[in-house]
């Protein structure tokens, strides 16, 4: 009798620990469901920075571009500036040349 006696016992507790490792495994794969989460986020976070910072790089690249633009039509008020000038003095000129005539 005393083996029958064992057995139900040595069932239970083999029902026990394996109810433990059970526990212990779901436990485990909420974590590493979790943590996979936590991974997915950041993947996430990081291809949103990343795409950002390829629409911060076009904005730059545009800014650039119309700098560069900007510069150009500056010169060329420049050069024009100039021929206006000049050729207000020499409206002046022929202004002063003409009155020395008519008189």
């Amino acid at each position: 009798m005393a083996s029958t006696e064992t057995q139900p016992r040595f069932g239970q507790s083999v029902k026990g620990l394996l109810s433990d490792k059970v526990g212990s495994c779901s436990g485990d794969v909420i974590a590493l469901t979790r943590q996979v989460l936590k991974g997915s986020r950041s993947q996430e976070l990081l291809g949103q920075a990343a795409r950002n910072m390829v629409i911060q790089e076009d904005a730059i690249l545009h800014s650039e571009d119309s700098l560069r633009k900007m510069s150009i039509i500056t010169t060329h008020l420049q050069y024009q500036q100039e021929a206006i000038q000049k050729n207000v003095e020499h409206s002046k000129n022929l202004q002063d040349q003409l009155r020395h005539l008519l008189k």
